[in-house]
This record gives C-alpha cells, structure tokens and sequence, in this order.
C-alpha cells in the first residue's frame, strides 16, 4: 500500500505517509526537489521529522514535479497530499494550475479533498519494487579533491599542517548538486545554522560528517579565535546575524523531539503520583569488577562500564521483586503485570531527550546486555534511534552522573512504574571494615509509580540494587 491517489491519468498524488507507530504528523525539514524536476521511483524527494525521528521519503512513481503543496518547516498532517508529479509530461491534456503553496506560519489543512481515515504506510515497505535505479549522485569527489578537502578540514579543526593549494581545475568547477550528508548530519548542520554547501567533506566519496559540520561551527561557538580561518566567515556570521548580540530573547518553537518529550513529562507527572526514594552506596567492588571484565577475552569488543552492571543490578532486582514490573491501565481499571523487561536507557541527543529500550533485556547475559546497551548508544547519538525502539518500555534508567550531579528525582516514563537514576561515583571518606578509608561512592535514586509500588516494595527494589552494586557476587547468588 502507498500513500499515493490519482486525480487523473497524468497527475499522480503523493500524500504524507505514517512514518512509525501512529504518528500523527510531521514537519517538512527539506525540498530535495523542485517544480520542473524529475524524479524517479524511489527517489528521495523531502526528509521530514516526526516526534521522534528525522526520515527520508521516497516517492513511488517516475514524473515530472508538478507543485509542492508545503514549504519547508511546515508541519503536516498524516494522509495530506504534499507533492504531485506529472507522470505523462508533453501528453498534451490541460495542466491544472498549482495550488497556494502552504507556508509553516499558517494552519495545516488539507488542499484537496481526503477520504475519511488515513492509510499507514512504514516508509520504506511501501513503495513496490522497480527496475528502475535511483539516480546516481551527482559530484562524487574524485581522488584529488578529497584529499585536498581532507587536509582543509584537518586545518580547520586546528591540527594538521596547513592545506595544499587546490588545483585550478577545481576552483573553476562550477557547483554540483546538493551537498551529500546523512539526514542526522543534515538535522545537526540545522540546529547549529551551518549551511552544508559551505562545510568541506571529509567522508567517503565527498559525504559529509557529523565532524565537519561541527569543525565549521567552530568559529561560532568560539569567537575568541585569533584569526578566523579564510574559508569560514560565511558561515561564522550567518547565525550571529539572526541572534543579533543585543537580544534580550530568544524564542525556539516547540516540535519534534522536544514537543513529544514534554507532552509526555507533563503526562505523566500529572497522572501517575511520584514517589523518590535515595540511597548512597559504596560501589568500589563494583568499579573493580568492571576493570576486571574489561580484560576478559569472553567480554572482547564490547563496552563495558559502570552502566552495564547497574543494568543488571536492576533486572536481578526486577526478577526479586516482580510486581514492580507493571503498568496501570485507567480504562479497564487493572494492573497489568509485565512478564518480560524492555529496559529504557535516557539519552541525550542533538534532537533531544529520547528513551530507547532494550527489548527482552531479562533474558540476556551479560554479554548480550553490553552488546544491547552499546548498540543503544551509538544508534541514539547517530540519529537513527527507530520509533519502534522508544516504543514498549517497562522500566529505565537515567544515568545524570554523566553530568557530575550527585542524583535526582527523575520523572517516570510515560505508561512505565519506576525509573533509576545513577548519580557521579566519586572517591569519598566512607567507614569500611571499622576504618575511614576512600572508597568509591555514589547516590541512586527510585522514583515511581505510588498507585502500583507502595513504599515497601520501592524500597526492596532499590536496596536490592544497591546490594548488589556494593557485593556484586550477588549477581550470581540472587540470579
């Protein structure tokens, strides 16, 4: 099925599809194309972001670009029509006019008439197969240009010898197509006000990196620089431009991310009553087993950190005390009891807040679990976290110790009954074996759900969590 209709032989529509689990909109970040172009099927016209993640969107047919309905930055209803195609170009039938192109300042509605409901297409499944290739980039960097726009790069970022004259032929080379970047770079390049024409790749084949874009915001977010690199003061002044020194505001609209995440904090500070319980614990045993399982052959190639057992501290706890593992169901006015883990990992992304789960984590070993959790990470920071990933969870943890903060009182997830917040360990006084010695400490930090953990069962868990991390042969005792 795509989410396509067809007003005539030679105009074919292509509507904004459901890009994951019942999203409801989404905002036009980019055009790729214009009126006039052609396209072919399977070709990525527009990236768009929903409340939880940026997607290309192919569209299904070959044609001629007859109008864009939206202009970027517009958000967009699931089921609207956002492009039509002339697939029959110089047949010779009347060719309507185009329709007001929507601006993002004004109110989403639908140009055309609708059917009522909407059809959901996962982006990627819809479109049939075809023989019909998908047009090659064009200005692929040849060997030489690469090297020359490595060597101006390493000299932005301020390392490297400085760059080779580039060949004439290059410099007279008009430009070629839109800068080649994956769709997170493309997110990153927007939020830092970086234009990607003016950032010298340094990928394969001339693609651009999250690196290079951040080596060409440098000059912005550090303005005390002797002298500003000669290639840099287009894109240096840009964004000082649109926040003029003497602002006293600045107002940033609330979407994607950031809008799906606070919907859901309110929710659920509002609907579920919090309860935080705090405990300081010495986790030096802890700290010594992860040095030791980082020289462990069987654990080889995967990350292994403090998070990992703190991970698995709380699954053994889970499995100890199981009906904290629940969620309330107000409509049927039940309690419904998880039989399985998908443990949330809050991450802090360019996007925003995201909390990715780790699917069946309760069944894994601990190999498997650093494997999950490392996959978790990278896939978040990358921009490529799936909507099916942030779907489902049971149970997270929020590690703030990452920030140097000592703990806090961390909001539940949205449909979920406890969350874990780790604190910074740090080397404090702490009485062990009747003597004050530096031992390495930290501060965790339960909240949850009082209408289905009471005090006593919160505060199992959480000592549960901390036994362990204090006597970690617990893990094999208690598993």
């Amino acid at each position: 099925m795509t989410t396509m209709t067809q007003t005539s032989a030679r105009f074919r529509e292509f509507k904004m599809p459901d890009v994951g689990e019942g999203l409801t909109e989404a905002e036009i970040l980019k055009w790729f194309v214009q009126p006039g172009d052609t396209v072919t099927d399977g070709q990525v016209v527009c990236e768009v972001e929903t409340a939880k993640a940026a997607v290309e969107l192919p569209i299904p047919f070959d044609g001629v670009v007859h109008e864009l309905r939206f202009s970027e930055g517009t958000t967009v209803d699931v089921g609207q029509v956002i492009i039509t195609v002339d697939v029959a170009p110089g047949s010779g039938d009347e060719v309507p006019a185009p329709a007001p192109v929507q601006e993002p300042v004004e109110a989403a509605a639908p140009v055309s008439e609708e059917p009522k409901g909407r059809t959901p297409v996962l982006v990627g499944y819809g479109v049939a197969e075809s023989s019909t290739k998908r047009r090659p980039r064009k200005g692929a960097a040849a060997p030489e240009a690469a090297a020359v726009a490595a060597a101006v790069q390493a000299e932005l970022n301020g390392h490297g010898a400085p760059a080779p004259a580039v060949p004439e032929a290059l410099v007279d080379a008009p430009p070629v197509g839109r800068p080649l970047a994956k769709p997170p770079v493309r997110k990153l390049a927007k939020d830092l006000g970086i234009d990607l024409a003016t950032v010298v790749p340094t990928g394969k084949d001339g693609i651009i990196t999250r690196e290079d874009v951040h080596a060409a915001a440098a000059p912005v977010v550090a303005p005390e620089a002797p002298v500003p690199s000669a290639s840099a003061p287009v894109t240096a002044e840009a964004p000082a431009a649109a926040v003029p020194a003497s602002a006293r505001e600045t107002r940033i609209p609330i979407k994607g991310v950031r809008k799906a995440m606070a919907q859901a904090m309110v929710g659920s500070a509002f609907t579920a009553p919090h309860v935080t319980e705090f405990v300081t614990v010495d986790v030096t045993r802890t700290m010594k087993l992860v040095a030791e399982l980082k020289e462990d052959k069987d654990m080889a190639g995967v990350r292994i950190n403090p998070l990992l057992i703190i991970a698995k501290a709380l699954l053994v706890a889970i499995k100890r005390n199981p009906e904290v593992n629940a969620t309330w169901d107000e409509a049927n006015q039940e309690i419904v009891q998880k039989h399985y883990v998908n443990l949330g990992i809050a991450a802090a992304t360019p996007r925003g807040l995201i909390v990715p789960n780790i699917k069946d984590a309760h069944d894994k070993t601990l190999p498997q679990l650093a494997a999950s959790l490392g996959e978790l990470v990278t896939t978040a920071r990358d921009g490529k976290t799936s909507p099916a990933a942030m779907s489902g969870g049971t149970v997270t943890i929020t590690n703030v110790g990452v920030f140097g903060v000592d703990t806090g009182t961390p909001i539940l997830n949205s449909g979920e009954s406890a969350i874990l917040a780790v604190g910074a360990i740090k080397l404090q006084p702490w009485v062990h074996k009747g003597k004050v010695k530096p031992r390495q400490v930290t501060t965790l930090a339960l909240s949850f759900d009082h209408r289905l953990v009471d005090g006593e069962l919160g505060s199992k868990v959480l000592a549960d969590v901390a036994a362990i991390l204090e006597q970690p042969k617990r893990l094999i005792t208690w598993a």
